[in-house]
């Protein structure tokens, strides 16, 4: 504990450090702002942006992309509570009881109480990860090419069978982003994989196109005719965001409840923030005396979504930085931005680069900070930023998405590799098709198939070697388990169908006859 400790200490000199602290600064500003426009969102600000870190030593780049990612979960709830609008998928359970708080006036309340419980599970999360990390270094040297495969094969299947919608459908998009992560030349033999004698792909897809082209373009391509202008007389005062000790009180509970909730389900690869919220919320109706209360206005159905919503953005680092896996599309991308530095996340992290790791966690505690502070006196200027029409943000995020990848190695090529992705996830979105996987398989794919590898050179390619490691051979039992338990869900899901269709079928043949005699 105590050499813990003295780690946070020298994180929070890195994080203080001038530059570093303006970086994490501008990170919590735009994420903030992302977070209030409908239609943006984390991963759009993220792969926006991600150019700019090639420039920039990896400590304030890092800063700034968490800053973006925890910063738009602040600024999705002022929407949702006070015009009933969840600019992003976790914040449309707040909308259930958050709306009705501001119809009766108490919508200051429901700011105040967010912004406390937001505070709290992210300090929470924040000390998760202080006392994991020790841990964690202390097994890092137990991880080998056999036992890192294993695990991203699980936060694999994890993030592809626990995604939105069908896992059939998950597992697919994760192929498909395997598929692009293997083309280029290949490490070893030098040989083009898929490359389609094309010069341009012969060190790969570039990550940035592939992040704005499936998170930025699609998703504009997707709503530019769907966004409007909202308009709102909504009035907030500063006095009106300081909930009453009574209403402290009723939210205490529910916000310790929905801080376990998410920090239990942020070590867990694969379950958004959304899933958590919905769980949070459904536990506080099963608690409540009179769950008929829920979706009136109830304190609890704002505070436990939000705490756990931000508990498990802290705590979503602790398997991205430490073990190389993503929990999330996002968490995949602040992976690829530090392959970009050319640093490799794992079990080494900390102890390799612990400027990064320390300084990171450090600057959550600054981060939220300068957000409580930023939220109270710009509560007025975020609601009137709802206002900007579409038909100006739109154009303005295409110029700086063509600018931004364009100068990662100034090549036209990669302009036409954002436009195809951006083209093919609108095309898979419509369809229902979930494209984060898209990410974490081109992400984890390469790291998969080099260590895969790597596990089998030193085997001399004997496949037992996967099993007859301890720590390797429980990640693959998970992930078998996890297949069969999907398998069986689905087989289940299907007779019950069936089983329903029987009985309806027996039903139509009954009144058939009735009607008959």
């Amino acid at each position: 504990m105590g050499q813990s400790l003295q780690d946070l200490w020298y994180g929070f000199g890195i994080a203080f450090q001038g530059h570093n602290l303006m970086w994490s600064f501008f990170g919590v500003l735009v994420g903030n702002l992302i977070g209030v426009l409908p239609g943006m969102g984390a991963l759009s600000a993220i792969s926006i942006l991600l150019p700019l870190t090639y420039t920039m030593h990896p400590v304030p780049a890092i800063l700034m992309l968490a800053g973006i990612f925890y910063g738009s979960q602040y600024g999705g709830a002022i929407g949702a509570i006070l015009l009933n609008l969840p600019s992003h998928p976790p914040h449309a359970v707040t909308c259930l009881d958050g709306y009705p708080m501001t119809k009766k006036g108490r919508g200051g309340t429901a700011l105040g109480i967010t912004m406390i419980c937001s505070f709290f599970a992210a300090s929470v999360g924040i000390i998760v990860m202080i006392f994991a990390s020790p841990l964690l270094t202390t097994i890092a040297f137990k991880f080998g090419p056999a036992e890192l495969f294993s695990i991203m094969l699980l936060g694999l299947l994890a993030g592809s069978t626990m995604s939105r919608g069908s896992p059939l459908k998950g597992v697919a998009m994760t192929l498909f982003g395997l598929l692009c992560g293997v083309v280029g030349t290949d490490v070893n033999s030098g040989t083009f994989r898929f490359a389609f004698d094309i010069p341009d792909l012969s060190d790969g897809l570039e990550m940035v196109a592939v992040a704005m082209g499936l998170f930025g373009i699609a998703d504009f391509l997707l709503n530019v005719n769907k966004m409007k202008a909202i308009t709102s007389n909504t009035k907030m005062r500063i006095r009106d965001m300081r909930p009453s000790m009574a209403e402290l009180k009723e939210a205490f509970w529910p916000m310790v409840r929905g801080t376990a909730v998410g920090t239990l389900f942020g070590a867990m690869p694969g379950t958004g923030p959304t899933i958590t919220t919905f769980i949070a919320y459904a536990l506080e109706q099963k608690v409540a005396k009179d769950p008929s209360k829920f979706g009136t206005g109830m304190i609890a159905g704002v505070a436990a979504p939000e705490a756990s919503a931000h508990s498990k953005t802290q705590v979503d680092f602790i398997p991205t930085m430490s073990l190389g896996i993503p929990g999330d599309a996002v968490m995949a991308l602040l992976l690829g931005a530090l392959l970009i530095q050319g640093i490799q996340p794992g079990p080494q992290l900390i102890t390799e680069h612990p400027d990064i790791f320390w300084g990171l966690i450090a600057s959550f505690w600054i981060g939220n900070v300068i957000l409580m502070i930023l939220n109270v006196p710009l509560i007025g200027v975020w609601v009137k930023m709802l206002a900007v029409p579409y038909k100006y943000l739109f154009p303005s995020a295409m110029f700086f998405i063509a600018v931004g990848v364009f100068t990662t190695q100034n090549s036209l090529f990669h302009i036409w590799e954002v436009l195809a992705f951006g083209i093919i996830g609108a095309i898979l979105m419509v369809l229902d098709f979930s494209v984060a996987p898209i990410m974490l398989g081109f992400v984890l794919g390469p790291m998969m198939e080099e260590n895969f590898r790597r596990a089998l050179l030193l085997s001399r390619g004997d496949m037992m070697i996967f099993i007859q490691r301890p720590i390797s051979a429980t990640f693959v039992c998970i992930s078998a388990l996890l297949l069969l338990a999907v398998t069986w869900s689905a087989w289940r899901k299907k007779s019950r169908v069936r089983q329903v269709e029987a009985a309806v079928e027996e039903e139509t043949a009954a009144g058939g006859v009735a009607i008959a005699k």
